[in-house]
């Protein structure tokens, strides 16, 4: 598993990396993971909310693993153009820029559209509509994506990525991880979680487990729980993994890889 920054000149923040090493890693490429957004609820100094760029080789465009705040602008700084789209929960970090997305497939010029697919928890579409109808476009999220709805325990199909999705406790929303597969290799990515067996269930096997570690101390969570301290995420862990929606004020835990946005990781 290689570990390496993506190039985003124009953002000092964002890691930088040479075209040469991207040109050789991309030869080799099966299953590439990009971090587009690594932050928490809260976003960290010059850092994207949730979003996270799969693509694998053979498989023509990129799926997004959630869509949070000032990831949009990310990608379009990067070129980088998914075909599809999921959603692990609707709470605003993980989704909140189908926003801007949606304005800017509806009244940007027509060769900057983003055209793709909208994987979205069972109910989304409600959810999406009911936004819409407050903010007076009732068809925004239907004109700009073509919306589908996924099944727990039912995979599926995006941007040629074979999908599942696990229901898994977060406070009281309905909230989901997802196993997302190609060329033999599984990414397990944990959205938002509480400690849970479904939670261990979800990294089982995966060759990388990208999982979310939020918290200081799980004593501190809310109850139900919603969240996870980095010790109960690494207890969850079944091989390789590196965490994410970490506040940068927390320390990393030895040898253990917290995402940054840029960040590059072959699967």
């Amino acid at each position: 598993m290689i570990f390496a920054p993506r190039s985003c000149p124009s953002s000092p923040g964002f890691a930088m990396t040479t075209r040469i090493f991207l040109v050789m890693v991309r030869q080799y490429m099966e299953v590439r993971l990009t971090v587009i957004g690594s932050s928490p609820a809260w976003p960290n100094p010059g850092s994207a909310q949730s979003g996270y760029l799969v693509e694998a080789e053979g498989v023509g465009a990129p799926l997004l693993l959630d869509c949070g705040p000032g990831v949009l602008g990310r990608l379009r700084e990067l070129a980088l153009y998914p075909r599809a789209i999921a959603i692990t929960h609707f709470h605003l970090d993980h989704w909140g820029d189908l926003v801007p997305w949606a304005w800017l497939n509806a009244f940007g010029p027509q060769d900057h559209r983003i055209d793709c697919s909208l994987w979205l928890p069972p109910g989304g579409r409600g959810e999406l509509a009911q936004f819409a109808e407050r903010w007076g476009n009732e068809r925004m999220f239907e004109d700009a994506f073509e919306l589908r709805e996924f099944e727990p325990g039912t995979p599926f199909t995006a941007a040629g990525f074979q999908v599942e999705a696990c229901r898994l406790p977060h406070y009281t929303l309905t909230s989901h991880g997802f196993r997302v597969t190609s060329n033999g290799r599984t990414l397990a990515y944990s959205g938002d979680s509480a400690p849970t067996d479904e939670l261990a269930a979800l990294a089982r096997g995966a060759d990388l487990f990208l999982c979310e570690a939020t918290l200081a101390d799980g004593v501190n969570d809310g109850l139900p729980r919603g969240h996870l301290s980095a010790d109960e995420a690494l207890a969850a862990a079944d091989g390789p993994i590196l965490l994410t929606h970490r506040p940068v004020e927390l320390p990393a835990p030895d040898g253990v890889e917290v995402a940054h946005d840029g960040l590059v990781v072959e699967i």
